[in-house]
């Protein structure tokens, strides 16, 4: 959740670390903070509440005309406050009791008071509410000069998730960094050498890169890295080629990332597609999947993995599995998989959804599964990240990096891969020839279909315009709208505070309809369906409660007429219309916000990979 960016080298590090802050801002953060290692050893810290411009002036207050300006070797980090509000005594980086070594440090330490509880017994007086402080002292009370052995002896004792990165004044040039539970990579430079707890920080300086698995402490300097565990035995790690582009991670003339993202999406659905649609057999070609066509005809349950977003996604696929591949289907939120002691066997399926394959749940969830005896694939966004490394296999969305906090192209990336899934486990099972191809046309139409709904922007901000002083809202759907209902609330509860709750469409009459006033919007999911005439009368109930009624409805398609607003989108199978439906919704939350004068892309409170449970 929170940002990592570390260098060691040859040129001033502030002026990078602060270029590294920045490309993690989207990871969500409260306060920002670095230290700095001068030629000599001698430690510099600072830090700020707020955003890392104003970290970024009282670095260029406090170090003018000294020596730690050129200092080539530095920390810093982007707190998303956990242990403690977010103030300047609780940003990091926090210093051991002799102030000998500071570090940084995602992730929590589970077990810090009993740690803290200690060293205040032997007199440590600490400073901040931080678990993070625990962590630096334990390793100050190991140092003898040797960080790496201290950091080991210290981890230890720990319990929890960690990214760590630490500098000590008896080492120059030396940075000893470790991961358990929270992500870091390394970056390869010529005569410099990078950490972040994200790629994106690391784009802008190299291309190759080495992903530290849980257990790895490494030795850094400027022209070499010793990864190794905490017993010393030496761990080899492959040097990757970090397929990211600079401008991937820049605005590019949009006023956000998020609206950006939006517009991404014709093309990062096609990327999610390609290569992967048999339109001649009328099925999806999945090398990832990794298993036999036997194989996946012997699976007798798929159990879909998630938090948030990615929840909502794998609920769409519930009912793909159901529907084309004939498969029992359930979701099941990751936080709760490995606590419920669920019953999983060897003939069940798990897919683990996560647009950042970082997600601690979902992680938690991946290796309870594998314990189990299940099979376990990665439906993730990616290249590299935890969840893709130890399920081993699974599918990429490729939907490239996805900067705003709020998930747009990385959720619609997600259903369509699910979508090629079921396709293809279907014609393994009883969905016929002529059903396949033409699932497979209505998947290849899937970029133009969104191509189609962000055509309509204009008439979409001008719904949103006239609900935009609303506090409350409510989206109706049934079947696998029932889940793009769910996505549709929580993104505009995400990036414009508007109270906003989906429901099943038959629900509302169960309780919720008791909150309705002249005048709330009730967003009802109502494009072609099956179940058509039962939603409209959902949404009829509600108008006659006074309800305003925004409907989201097919081209071409009579009926809804009522609705006081309609937001029109492509006639397409009901299932792959979730994916031009949910964009549609995406434009309506942005706009509002927009209106609203909201942080866009980085809404208070939030985090964009959620490292911690």
């Amino acid at each position: 959740m929170c940002g990592i960016i570390g260098y060691v080298g040859r040129q001033p590090a502030a002026p990078i670390l602060l270029g590294g802050l920045r490309r993690l801002e989207y990871r969500g953060y409260d306060s920002a903070g670095l230290a700095l290692q001068a030629p000599s050893g001698r430690l510099t810290a600072i830090r700020a509440v707020g955003k890392v411009m104003h970290l970024t002036a009282k670095v260029t207050a406090e170090l003018a005309g000294t020596p730690e300006v050129a200092a080539p070797v530095g920390i810093a980090h982007t707190r998303w406050a956990t242990h403690g509000a977010p103030t300047e005594p609780n940003a990091h980086p926090h210093f051991s009791g002799d102030r000998r070594l500071c570090l940084v440090h995602n992730g929590i330490i589970e077990n810090y008071r009993a740690i803290r509880a200690r060293l205040e017994a032997k007199g440590h007086a600490f400073v901040s509410e931080t678990d993070t402080e625990a962590l630096a002292r334990l390793i100050g009370e190991h140092y003898q000069g040797d960080l790496r052995k201290a950091v080991g002896q210290a981890l230890a004792q720990v319990e929890g998730a960690y990214g760590i990165a630490v500098i000590a004044v008896d080492e120059p040039g030396v940075m000893v960094v470790a991961r358990k539970g929270s992500p870091l990579v390394l970056g390869l430079g010529e005569g410099e050498t990078l950490v972040a707890s994200d790629a994106a920080a690391l784009v802008a300086h190299t291309r190759r890169v080495i992903y530290l698995d849980d257990g790895d402490i490494a030795v850094v300097t400027a022209d070499r890295v010793d990864i190794r565990d905490r017993h010393d035995v030496v761990r080899e790690r492959e040097v990757a080629e970090l397929g990211l582009d600079p401008g991937a991670v820049e605005k590019g003339g949009y006023a956000h990332f998020m609206l950006k993202e939006i517009h991404e999406q014709p093309e990062s659905v096609r990327n999610a597609l390609r290569g992967r649609l048999d339109a001649e057999h009328g099925t999806a070609v999945l090398a990832g999947m990794g298993t036999s066509a036997r194989e996946l005809a012997e699976i007798q349950r798929i159990i879909l993995v998630g938090c948030g977003t990615s929840l909502h996604a794998g609920q769409v696929g519930e009912f793909a599995f159901e529907d084309w591949a004939d498969l029992n289907a359930e979701v099941q939120p990751a936080a709760e998989f490995r606590y419920r002691n669920p019953l999983v066997g060897s003939r069940d399926l798990v897919l683990a959804v996560s647009q950042s394959g970082e997600t601690a749940d979902t992680l938690a969830a991946v290796r309870e599964a594998k314990v189990k005896g299940a099979l376990v694939l990665g439906v993730v966004n990616v290249v590299g990240s935890t969840i893709a490394r130890e399920t081993g296999q699974g599918v990429f969305i490729h939907a490239g990096p996805e900067i705003s906090v709020a998930s747009t192209k990385a959720f619609t990336g997600q259903v369509a891969v699910l979508l090629l899934m079921a396709l293809r486990l279907g014609r393994g099972r009883r969905l016929s020839l002529e059903r396949g191809r033409a699932v497979a046309a209505e998947l290849a139409r899937l970029p133009e279909l969104i191509g189609q709904v962000l055509a309509q922007n204009d008439a979409i901000a001008a719904v949103a315009g006239r609900m935009a002083t609303a506090e409350h809202a409510y989206f109706l759907g049934r079947g696998p709208m029932h889940p793009v209902a769910l996505e549709g609330a929580l993104k505009l509860k995400e990036i414009s505070y508007v109270h906003a709750e989906g429901y099943h469409a038959a629900e509302m009459k169960h309780g919720p309809i008791a909150l309705l006033t002249p005048g709330t919007p009730v967003i009802v999911l109502a494009n072609r369906s099956p179940q058509w005439d039962k939603v409209w009368s959902n949404a009829e109930e509600c108008k006659a409660r006074g309800a305003r009624i925004i409907a989201v409805v097919s081209a071409g398609q009579v009926g809804g007429e009522q609705a006081d607003e309609r937001i029109v989108i492509p006639d397409c199978d009901p299932l792959v219309a979730t994916i031009p439906a949910a964009v549609a919704l995406q434009l309506l939350a942005y706009h509002v916000a927009r209106l609203r004068g909201c942080s866009i892309d980085q809404p208070r409170n939030l985090a964009k990979s959620v490292t911690v449970e």
